[in-house]
């Protein structure tokens, strides 16, 4: 459930590195005679102050039997690791009881014991898991212009905190000015940090500056790269100057001098990082990728803004004849590729003109693919076994191979889809049914029929009603997909009376015998007349939990 540190071999003296600390500027107050006849505020005596420190930092005094266990018995419900260090700090404008631990830090306010020598504070306990802070920095006031030194303030947590589907920054100010006190708690709290697994300390990052209305640089710069600096992440950056740049760079980097790889762009630039931390993989490995073989998987998780812990995701690969030809997530046939070759011819538009020129243009077209289509579903089985620790039952499902079936006709669109790909113009994902790491791909055929069923359809994607619930549409839960486009002779001899009366009548497509248009990931494919998809489960690994989740997804969909 928790994420066990490791202690580190040496711990380095960070409390004197300048990058550990954060700064207050000292507000300067105008010098003036106004006050001078006024008389000060007393201060209030600190002698009850000293003793609430004193009977924090030593705990046995009086009866120390009876006091320990009192002090400690807060804690004893809450928290079961042993104790590493408590004390006093300051958290807002209370003094607060803080507890260390190597999963957490808890505190709560301290209060006048009751008339029966009770302190009532179980019921305003908090506390911080360490798991989700991703450092911890030293606190100083400094005047303005002052680079060093300065008054300490204390210590601060920046913890990274789930707010429904997001991730939001937080900082915990722990004060005291005790210099002892603070290094104790950094030193040991930071040692507790770096002994956490499977935290990055080095990060290879693309940057596509013609993403995100060509923010992406300036949205990295402000809002990503200082978080990572926080973190205390070394980061190397390359902002992509063309199509390929990235994959390029994969192919030929030495990648073991990086625990990560992040991108910021769009579809296209993930999709490009992906194709090309597999495809690596493979070549490391040795793989044939001129034959049906299975891949390995991408030695570095791969993290896209905003990021998170590790989350496992299936991948697809597209081959022809045995020969590979790119890694993958989704991949549409049919209007889906017509939509977007007719969209690349028209770069000089912009890009929310071009789709909607394209898909108007395609749907006034419309015309449909004769193809044979082969499916593997997949046909999962339900057992139970006895947890002997628990002593009770937990069902399991298992995924065994089926066998192939085979549909010949005409097909409008066909979807292949290992994720659900959530986007603006369908909320609850192209293809709901499947998730990120189920081992599976969802299989979406949208046979031949008139163009007002099938725009109908299309808009379902968008609302809250099924848009599978039409007699055209078939849905299947697969493991693999083979489609091979057939030629206008068989065609002719297979037409069926529903598809002469549709609304419209123009001859189906009968691509070249070289290539057919396929919509992989948002990016334009021309595979030969047979293409092969296979699902490989959790193959890459993200960083980032649950992030199938949207509240408001905004993202333009560059699938259709």
């Amino acid at each position: 459930m928790f994420e066990t540190p490791r202690k580190s071999i040496k711990t380095r003296d960070a409390w004197s590195e300048s990058q550990e600390e954060l700064s207050e500027t000292q507000p300067v107050s105008p010098v003036g005679t106004g006050n001078r006849g006024k008389k000060k505020k007393k201060r209030k005596p600190q002698q009850h102050a000293e003793k609430q420190l004193a009977s924090s930092l030593q705990i046995c005094t009086g009866d120390p039997c009876e006091r320990k266990e009192q002090s400690e018995k807060r804690y004893t419900d809450y928290d079961t690791d042993e104790p590493i260090l408590r004390g006093i700090f300051q958290i807002g404008k209370k003094s607060h009881d803080v507890l260390l631990t190597s999963r957490r830090v808890t505190w709560s306010p301290i209060q006048p014991e009751t008339p029966t020598g009770h302190v009532e504070t179980l019921r305003h306990m908090e506390c911080v898991e360490l798991k989700d802070v991703f450092t911890v920095k030293v606190k100083r006031r400094r005047s303005a212009g002052q680079q060093t030194g300065g008054t300490l303030l204390g210590i601060t947590l920046f913890q990274c905190q789930k707010k429904g589907s997001k991730l939001k920054n937080r900082e915990i100010h722990f004060n005291n000015m005790s210099t002892d006190h603070c290094e104790i708690w950094f030193k040991n709290i930071k040692e507790i940090l770096s002994g956490f697994q499977n935290r990055p300390k080095s990060l290879k990052v693309f940057v596509n500056p013609a993403s995100h209305k060509k923010e992406a640089y300036e949205i990295y710069r402000d809002d990503v790269a200082p978080l990572f600096q926080l973190a205390d992440i070394k980061t190397d950056v390359t902002i992509s100057a063309r199509k390929g740049h990235a994959l390029s760079i994969l192919k030929e980097s030495n990648l073991d001098a990086y625990d990560g790889v992040v991108v910021v762009g769009g579809d296209g630039s993930v999709a490009e990082v992906v194709h090309g931390l597999l495809l690596r993989a493979q070549m490391d490995a040795g793989r044939d990728t001129d034959s049906i073989f299975t891949p390995v998987r991408a030695p570095l998780p791969l993290g896209v803004i905003p990021a998170g812990n590790h989350q496992e995701v299936d991948v697809c690969s597209f081959s022809s004849f045995g020969r590979l030809l790119r890694f993958g997530f989704s991949a549409m046939f049919g209007f889906g590729g017509q939509t977007l070759a007719l969209a690349e011819r028209n770069r000089w538009m912009p890009p929310g003109q071009r789709r909607e020129y394209a898909v108007i243009k395609t749907l006034a077209n419309l015309k449909p693919e004769d193809c044979e289509l082969s499916y593997l579903p997949v046909k999962k089985v339900q057992t139970e076994t006895l947890d002997p620790v628990k002593n009770e039952s937990i069902k399991d499902e298992h995924v065994i191979e089926g066998s192939w079936s085979t549909t010949q006709g005409l097909f409008l669109n066909i979807s292949v889809m290992a994720i659900p790909c959530l986007c603006s113009m369908a909320p609850r994902g192209l293809a709901p049914t499947t998730r990120l790491n189920n081992g599976s791909m969802a299989l979406i055929a949208a046979r031949n029929t008139s163009r007002s069923e099938f725009i109908k359809h299309l808009k379902r994607y968008n609302s809250v009603n099924n848009q599978f619930s039409f007699s055209f549409v078939e849905t299947h839960t697969v493991q693999a997909v083979k489609l091979r486009p057939r030629s206008q002779g068989s065609w002719s001899d297979n037409v069926s009376e529903d598809n002469r009366d549709c609304e419209f009548k123009n001859p189906p497509i009968i691509s070249s015998e070289e290539t057919y248009l396929w919509n992989v990931d948002g990016d334009l494919l021309e595979a030969p007349s047979e293409l092969l998809i296979r699902v490989h489960p959790q193959l890459l690994t993200l960083f980032g939990v649950d992030v199938e989740e949207a509240e408001e997804p905004h993202t333009k969909c560059s699938c259709i």
